[in-house]
């Protein structure tokens, strides 16, 4: 039996060619995932744990000399080529077992147009979900984003130099650039931008609200009617008729029966399935070599790689995957699609190891034989990272403005100490400076951030969810007393006791367990006053200062916390909705995860050094954070935990699995811990298998919160987590359903899911993946470790996994040796990106 994990990983960067199961359908064993969690023998005999009886769930039973190094784990961990993000949907591929064809994934399933619309463009903001506001944020974003484009005056040049098949695609382009076909873009890299003071800023007007953006009006019945006959005469489920017509539009159906491979546009449709209904359409008329068919091939395995994380594909490995995919000529296909407008081709140049600077006099010459790499990808990602490196760059480029003077700077660093200070000095005087570290190190952004308000800054924080937006305030809270910079005690959230390395044990706080439980009062929902939003709810204008009348954010200092979170489009955002002369601070652990989206922006950043990092010298504390900081470095070491800070639960096989992890969640852990089961979460490495988060939640929901399910599966004070867009996990509980949908209560936000999104965007939430947790944290944690998830194990996910914990740590191990081994050596698959190329020749020195 094969895993559904949470990441699909199945060949090298830039090779997509190997078969991708996006949602973990009928073929997902021909993905090369990880086995899922149904093993035999995966028992380690050295464990210290009770093996047997129910004693051997029981926390602190020899927990203190547990081998770590012989726990082991299972999951994926950074997405390669061909992998798709947990996020994404891991059980609803057409086609696929769980499901069926007629269903897309639970996070793709959010860009389909099946949201509906809740008001016209008149309507505030406040009226309108959370999701439909950030989408619509995005569009206005977007929007924003290719006006500069247009403004750009400069032309575009590049590949003078090329020769054979990459001088023939840029040929192929050129070609159209004056036909009334789309132009294929390619890219020239920006002449270096001089540094230059940014114009001191008057006082802007108050913030606005974002201009609500008309919602996308959903196809018209009869558009669906006559694409569900299309679909039905090929063969093809009816129920995708909505989606064909939201993606391909009013003339949906001409255009599927002119081009039956569009079918490849709609979410979790698989080739061999586009190729069955084009045989079923057209007869004897197609066939591998149908150019139609190679072009869609060429855009589908594009957005294949996209989702495992990549932003481009080398042309050698799009062309080796397509001959893979039955394509006779693969040159032909790419210069199709290129041709079509459908995706973009880019030539960059690569650096030499080892090469000195050539001179100026002989630098043309040398440029003849300079190598250089051709990628193919999609233009929205092509325009995310070209916008991403232009307003990064603009940030680097500029002098921040002078709020505060030098002195005051200097003297609210020599009242830090250690790398807090060097954080507060690095920002007094940049406009884009990287931070990095632990969750100890949480406490030096939010002691920046309160000298920044003290000095009469706008600085507000973002987190990547909701749980770490109300840990990280309690924390701003804590920092502010302890600096005596609290002038209004009444607007931080309480509780925020105990050492800055435990985040002010934020765990304990309301909502900081998973969602609000049933009958929790509304004040206990994050207070506005604290300077403290989520990226997405910044992004939207549902949190946070608002815009400007240039809409800008109305801000001075932005902290986002949780950057290795942020995906390309989503950092393009940030970026352009930056004010002239702020400043914006990246911060995060880099040994977590990488971005379920493409890109791996942090990562890009730190290796491009063009501007500060300060590293933090804070440790985690305790024995997790020894732990936790081994595993960072490739190394499982043994920890001692006195206070049963870790238990390590031996496991022979999925069915032991299970009934332990239940067991440690509904009895030991409250038991001997004194953490209730509400408070505790539970990871594993996928959603599918014996042991996956399905399996798990409904487990626990049967011993937790037993009921039928009468909405949707769900029933009040079920733990669920919403997925609203792709990459975004929302815990929370159920609280009703009536007619307007699923009502839920996420960290004290109430969210209403429409009927007909339940189904794709809302889980179980008892059990989760690494990738939902991330940005996350619990005062205990239960990880379970298959024993034939070994082949998916990797540094990042082991990392990621084991640091959701706050005070207590339950592994239930079955892969024996396969733990230690990822850590020391599997490390996070490579992603195929443009954004240090496009960064080198905008920023001075880089």
């Amino acid at each position: 039996m094969s895993t559904e994990p949470e990441t699909t990983e199945n060949a090298e960067p830039g090779t997509p060619g190997t078969e991708v199961t996006p949602a973990g359908g009928a073929e997902e064993a021909d993905t090369g995932q990880a086995p899922d969690t149904e093993s035999g023998d995966g028992g380690a005999g050295e464990m210290s744990e009770a093996e047997g009886g129910d004693a051997g769930a029981e926390p602190g039973t020899g927990g203190g000399d547990a081998g770590v190094g012989q726990v082991s784990e299972a999951e994926g961990g950074d997405t390669g080529a061909g992998e798709v993000s947990e996020a994404e949907g891991g059980d609803t591929g057409a086609g696929g077992s769980d499901r069926g064809a007629g269903q897309v994934s639970e996070a793709e399933g959010g860009d389909a147009g099946s949201e509906p619309g809740t008001g016209g463009g008149d309507a505030g903001v406040g009226q309108v979900s959370e999701a439909e506001a950030e989408l619509r944020a995005q569009q206005v974003e977007r929007e924003r984003i290719e006006q500069r484009k247009a403004e750009k005056k400069a032309p575009i040049e590049s590949g003078t130099r090329l020769r054979g098949k990459a001088a023939d695609l840029l040929a192929a382009v050129r070609a159209v650039e004056s036909g009334e076909k789309p132009a294929a873009t390619v890219f020239e890299e920006p002449r270096p931008a001089p540094r230059r003071p940014a114009p001191e800023p008057e006082r802007r007007p108050q913030p606005v609200a974002p201009e609500p953006v008309a919602p996308s009006a959903a196809p018209a019945p009869e558009t669906v009617h006559a694409v569900r006959q299309v679909l039905g005469e090929g063969g093809a489920p009816e129920a995708l008729a909505p989606q064909v017509a939201a993606a391909l539009g009013e003339s949906a159906a001409e255009q599927l029966r002119a081009d039956p491979w569009q079918l490849l546009r709609v979410a979790g449709v698989r080739p061999e399935q586009a190729d069955g209904f084009a045989r079923a359409l057209l007869g004897t008329g197609c066939g591998p070599d149908d150019e139609r068919r190679g072009r869609a091939l060429t855009g589908w395995l594009l957005e294949q790689a996209a989702l495992a994380g990549h932003t481009a594909l080398e042309m050698p490995a799009l062309l080796a995957a397509l001959a893979q995919r039955g394509v006779p000529e693969p040159d032909a296909a790419v210069q199709g699609a290129i041709a079509e407008g459908e995706a973009l081709v880019f030539q960059d140049a690569l650096e030499e190891a080892g090469t000195a600077a050539r001179s100026d006099e002989d630098g043309a010459e040398e440029d003849e034989e300079r190598p250089v790499r051709v990628l193919v990808g999609l233009e929205r990602y092509a325009l995310a990272e070209e916008s991403l490196a232009d307003g990064l760059a603009r940030l680097v480029n500029s002098a921040p403005k002078q709020d505060g003077s030098a002195a005051d700077w200097e003297r609210a660093a020599a009242a830090a100490q250690g790398s807090t200070a060097d954080l507060i000095r690095a920002v007094a005087g940049q406009g884009l400076v990287l931070h990095t570290g632990g969750e100890a190190s949480l406490a030096e952004p939010a002691a920046l951030l309160n000298a920044a308000r003290s000095l009469g800054l706008r600085a507000w924080a973002a987190t990547h969810g909701p749980i770490g937006r109300n840990r990280f305030a309690a924390l701003l809270g804590q920092a502010g007393r302890s600096a005596g910079e609290a002038a209004d005690p009444s607007r931080q959230p309480g509780a925020a006791g105990g050492p800055a390395g435990e985040a002010a044990d934020a765990s304990r706080q309301p909502g900081a367990a998973g969602g609000d439980a049933p009958g929790r009062p509304a004040a206990d929902a994050p207070d506005i006053s604290v300077p403290v939003a989520t990226v997405s709810g910044l992004l939207a204008g549902l949190e946070g200062p608002g815009r400007d009348a240039d809409g800008a954010l109305d801000l001075d200092l932005l902290v986002v916390l949780d950057a290795p979170q942020l995906d390309v489009e989503t950092a393009a955002l940030l970026t352009e909705s930056m004010p002239d002369g702020a400043r914006l601070v990246l911060a995060g652990d880099p040994a977590v995860l990488w971005s379920v989206g493409p890109g791996r922006v942090f990562a890009d950043l730190l290796a491009a050094r063009i501007c500060p990092q300060v590293a933090s010298r804070r440790p985690d504390p305790g024995p997790l954070g020894e732990l936790v900081s081994g595993i960072g470095v490739g190394e499982l070491n043994k920890v001692e935990a006195p206070g049963k800070e870790l238990v390590i639960v031996p496991v022979r096989d999925a069915g032991e699995a299970v009934h332990r992890a239940v067991q440690l969640v509904v009895d030991s852990v409250p038991r001997a811990i004194g953490v209730p089961a509400e408070e505790t979460q539970v990871i594993t490495p996928g959603h599918g298998g014996a042991v996956g988060t399905r399996v798990l939640n409904a487990a626990l929901k049967e011993r937790l919160n037993p009921g039928p399910g009468r909405f949707g599966g769900f029933d009040p004070g079920d733990r669920i987590v919403h997925s609203p867009v792709p990459g975004r996990a929302m815990p929370g509980r159920v609280v009703t359903a009536d007619a307007e949908g699923l009502h839920l209560s996420c960290e004290g936000e109430t969210v209403v899911v429409p009927k007909e999104r339940v189904e794709q965007s809302v889980r179980h939430g008892w059990a989760l993946t690494a990738h939902q947790a991330v940005g996350s944290r619990w005062p205990a944690v239960v990880v379970v470790l298959p024993g034939d998830a070994a082949q998916a194990l990797s540094r990042p996910w082991v990392y990621t996994a084991f640091g959701r914990a706050d005070r207590h740590l339950s592994v239930v191990h079955g892969v024996e040796q396969a733990l230690p081994r990822a850590v020391a050596e599997v490390l996070a698959k490579p992603r195929t990106t443009r954004l240090p190329v496009l960064l080198a020749p905008q920023v001075s020195g880089a």
